[in-house]
């Protein structure tokens, strides 16, 4: 029954992201229009937004089931780094056009362009109504799932770019001023730098193969050397494949006398616990290779 329980969530989480990636993409259409259209930067922007939240819908939509094909001869891992692949390319995209807007908009401050007001409310309000409905659909996602969860928070903000929109066009036809536009766009490009490089450290470091966060080689090596009848650890390493799976390998020299009273399996138990307790490793992803004394070399450098 928690077989099928799961399965069925699965499956209306499914749909809900198919529901939530239709609107913003035809939304993103109509984006795209409306800015050339209007001439709009903060329309522009904004679309440019959309199409990165339209890959990341995209991507939360395809990967719970990508993730989970089998391993394969070629692909050990299967395609666990799809996602993390996908996650570098849209961030850096993102920067450059958040890059852009900022040039453009500091320029258009001293020249404004002629922006139609009510053009701009329009559009806002079509993304912003598209928006909502696909946070209330998406809000009955199962709370556990981070996949539901960042998708809920992409579809956030692209409501808050259509607020900027809607306020813009708002200002422009009550006030007359035209210049709303190019301050809105870049307070949108303000609002997706600083997310967009923190995605896109986060996927170079998974890449690097660099040790994930709150999880430090040293300390690791410390921790796996404190247990019973282990002599030292070297050649250790830890990384991940994806942003929720945790890989580790080491070295680890026990006593010579752990080989001959079957020792070695209880050490090795005791190993993969200590991983998985204190620094979130699970027991298939790590590996350990138990060593004799004389085995031993002099240790090198930590890798992570």
């Amino acid at each position: 029954m928690g077989h099928d329980h799961a399965h069925g969530t699965a499956t209306t989480n499914h749909r809900r992201l198919l529901i939530a990636f239709s609107l913003t993409s035809v939304v993103l259409v109509v984006e795209v229009v409306g800015a050339i259209i209007t001439g709009s930067l903060a329309l522009l922007v904004d679309a440019a937004h959309m199409l990165t939240d339209v890959l990341g819908l995209g991507l939360a939509l395809g990967a719970g089931r990508l993730i989970t094909r089998p391993a394969t001869g070629r692909y050990t891992w299967g395609f666990q780094r799809a996602e993390i692949v996908s996650a570098t390319a849209q961030a850096a995209i993102l920067l450059s056009v958040g890059v852009f807007v900022l040039i453009e908009g500091i320029r258009r401050l001293g020249e404004p362009s002629e922006v139609p007001g009510v053009g701009l409310i329009i559009f806002g309000v079509i993304g912003l109504l598209a928006n909502v409905i696909s946070l209330l659909v998406l809000r009955g996602g199962d709370k556990a799932s981070l996949n539901m969860r960042a998708a809920t928070l992409e579809v956030l903000n692209d409501a808050v770019g259509s607020v900027a929109v809607l306020v813009s066009g708002i200002l422009i036809v009550t006030m007359g001023w035209t210049w709303v536009d190019a301050v809105a766009g870049l307070l949108i490009a303000l609002l997706i730098l600083p997310r967009a490089a923190k995605i896109l450290w986060q996927a170079v470091r998974v890449l690097m193969e660099a040790a994930p966060e709150g999880i430090e080689a040293g300390e690791l090596k410390v921790h796996l050397e404190e247990l019973p009848r282990v002599v030292a650890v070297h050649d250790l390493h830890v990384s991940r494949i994806s942003s929720s799976t945790t890989v580790m390998t080491a070295h680890v020299v026990v006593e010579e006398a752990a080989f001959r009273d079957g020792g070695a399996v209880e050490i090795l138990r005791k190993l993969q616990t200590c991983a998985a307790e204190h620094f979130d490793v699970s027991f298939e992803h790590s590996t350990f290779q138990l060593e004799p004394p004389e085995e031993q070399v002099t240790e090198r450098p930590l890798h992570g």
